[in-house]
């Protein structure tokens, strides 16, 4: 049994649940450790089956939480080199709990092969997770990137399920509040994807295999969920894609356990 749930998704925090079962693994926990706990026992999930915290990267809406779940628990945490030189000068390692650099060929947990993949984003060396289950099927979670690189592509490429940032649309962005300096950050290949770009990504996944996806990290300020939504769905169906060929759906908080 395959289970997922993107407990929490946006510019506030961020925090994914995948597991087999009888144990499991969360990416990043942006969001206090409380709201973690609670999120996790309203899907059915006891929180001391956590085995392993794979970290995206140091910035806050991926890291508040990890130190105070960690230590309660006692729980590893994995990350690349330069995301756990991050979270040190934040002081996150102040709790007790072991962290370890994740292998480029990946490591393992609770039964599940979680191996990682370069992003560009502009943190110290962000990644996201391509999650081999004990079933065979495949998860990816690839967020907090500003272009759709050939490498993330490779390594998500069949995946049975995608978690896909779907951060914003352009024209919201560019004639919003936040300053010139922020939106030319958000709109770099260091930045985070659009909803075209996540659009364009999800057509060819499709086309590859992957027939449930997850559109996450939406900003609070720069995008609607529906708009999202009716970005990627409709370049599925310009595509030639019917609605029974794929699942698609958007995450915001608290979403429901899928089982695969």
């Amino acid at each position: 049994m395959t289970e997922f749930c993107s407990l929490f998704s946006s510019s506030s925090g961020n925090c994914t649940y995948i597991g087999n079962g009888e144990s499991g693994i969360l990416i990043d926990i942006g969001v206090s450790a409380k709201r973690t706990e609670a999120a996790l026992l309203d899907i059915g999930v006891n929180p001391g089956k956590i085995c392993g915290i794979f970290v995206t990267h140091e910035h806050n809406d991926h890291i508040a939480g990890i130190r105070v779940f960690a230590s309660k628990y006692g729980i590893n945490v994995y990350a690349s080199r330069g995301t756990l030189e991050g979270m040190n000068d934040l002081n996150v390692f102040s709790g007790k709990f072991d962290a370890y650099i994740i292998p480029d060929g990946g490591c393992e947990a609770g039964g599940m092969f979680v191996r990682p993949f370069r992003t560009p984003h502009d943190s110290r060396e962000s990644c996201g997770y391509s999650v081999l289950m004990p079933d065979g099927k495949r998860i990816s979670v690839a967020t907090d990137m500003g272009t759709m690189t050939e490498t993330v592509m490779n390594s998500i490429y069949g995946s049975d399920l995608v978690l896909l940032e779907s951060n914003h649309d352009v024209g919201m962005l560019q004639n919003g509040p936040y300053p010139y300096f922020l939106k030319q950050r958000i709109l770099s290949n260091h930045g985070h994807l659009s909803n075209e770009l996540c659009a364009d990504t999800a057509v060819k996944l499709l086309q590859s295999g992957t027939s449930h996806f997850i559109l996450g990290h939406l900003s609070k300020e720069n995008n609607i969920p529906s708009l999202a939504y009716e970005t990627t769905h409709a370049a599925m169906t310009m595509a030639g894609a019917a609605e029974t060929d794929y699942k698609l759906s958007v995450a915001l908080d608290n979403n429901p356990l899928i089982t695969l």
